[in-house]
């Protein structure tokens, strides 16, 4: 318990602790990022194209966490700095697929090595099965908060 008898003991707090890891991933993958001349989501809207082509503006917001307005800024610039190009017309519909270009590709591969160390790091001291295990977890969280299964107001053991 927190020191009032009321409150969440930080100390013990998971979701406190999956704050503040987020926290210093975000720091980390920002300060690799930064000498590239690439935000988060800039990188994670490259990666997201690399996996898969052909998305529009409303599935990259959602892949990489970001309003369609905030993403739709951010393809523009993609494409004026050659990294994405984007149909001049839908195929279907009004969405526009968009896909990565030679240049993009490469740029990501830089921010990609960058990320990848900074995963390694975050990781290091941990074995094989400590990191699947680590996995499982936050897969199982994510989907229970997502779908809202699971024991609601259940004590927590620490």
């Amino acid at each position: 318990m927190s020191q009032d008898g009321d409150g969440i003991d930080l100390d013990t707090s998971l979701g406190y602790l999956l704050k503040e890891a987020a926290s210093a991933l975000r720091a980390s993958m920002e300060a690799v990022l930064r000498p590239l001349g690439m935000t988060i989501t800039h990188y994670s809207c490259l990666e997201l194209l690399a996996q898969r082509p052909g998305l529009s503006n409303s599935e990259l917001a959602r892949g990489a966490f970001v309003t369609r307005q905030s993403m739709n800024v951010l393809l523009q610039a993609l494409e004026r700095d050659g990294s994405v190009t984007r149909a001049a017309a839908a195929p279907v519909g009004k969405a526009l697929p968009t896909r990565l270009t030679d240049a993009g590709r490469t740029r990501l591969a830089a921010a990609t090595a960058a990320v990848r160390g900074v995963e390694v790091r975050m990781l290091d001291g941990l074995t094989a099965e400590d990191r699947a295990e680590a996995l499982r977890l936050l897969r199982s969280m994510v989907r229970a908060l997502r779908t809202g299964s699971g024991p609601r107001d259940a004590p927590m053991e620490t």
